[in-house]
């Protein structure tokens, strides 16, 4: 849970879960946040750190965004009386507007649309922040780690 202090007013919002993979496979053109309708117990295992957004993925239906493949844990204490799909789409609350161009951009350009991380918002609330982007190439990939291997080498040599 977030402190709330006066110091950490400025302070960038508390991560709960990222999708590093999503970031080495996809080229993001543009980054959205999207608040997430959850149950009671769900916020509970998020609180406990129990969430996975490795495999998820965003899908439109019917005009509306739904958050697929998100596994969240259940407690066994917290969800004694309910019972818990840990797998369960999850809508994701945007504007028509957004919705409307998210749509137009899958639907004619080929772009998909991918939950980078999972975050608290003011202490309650909690937002994700999904990546409108193209799936890279191979070529790109190796692009990447290249450029991940001179970085950790130059961080080597700069140390001696």
């Amino acid at each position: 849970m977030v402190k709330k202090n006066a110091k950490n007013k400025g302070a960038q919002p508390a991560t709960i879960a990222r999708n590093k993979r999503a970031t080495f496979e996809f080229r993001f053109d543009e980054k959205i946040e999207a608040g997430l309708s959850l149950m009671g117990w769900e916020v509970k295992s998020i609180r406990a750190g129990k969430i996975n957004l490795s495999e998820s993925f965003v899908q439109m239906k019917n005009g509306e965004a739904f958050l697929h493949n998100c596994t969240i844990t259940p407690l066994n204490t917290a969800s004694t009386h309910v019972i818990c799909d840990p797998t369960r789409p999850r809508k994701l609350l945007l504007n028509r507007r957004e919705l409307d161009r998210l749509a137009g951009q899958v639907e004619r350009q080929g772009y998909a649309i991918v939950p980078i991380s999972m975050y608290w918002r003011k202490g309650a609330w909690v937002k994700v922040e999904i990546g409108l982007g193209k799936g890279k190439k191979a070529h790109d990939k190796r692009e990447d780690i290249k450029q991940r291997d001179w970085a950790i080498e130059k961080a080597r040599m700069m140390k001696k």
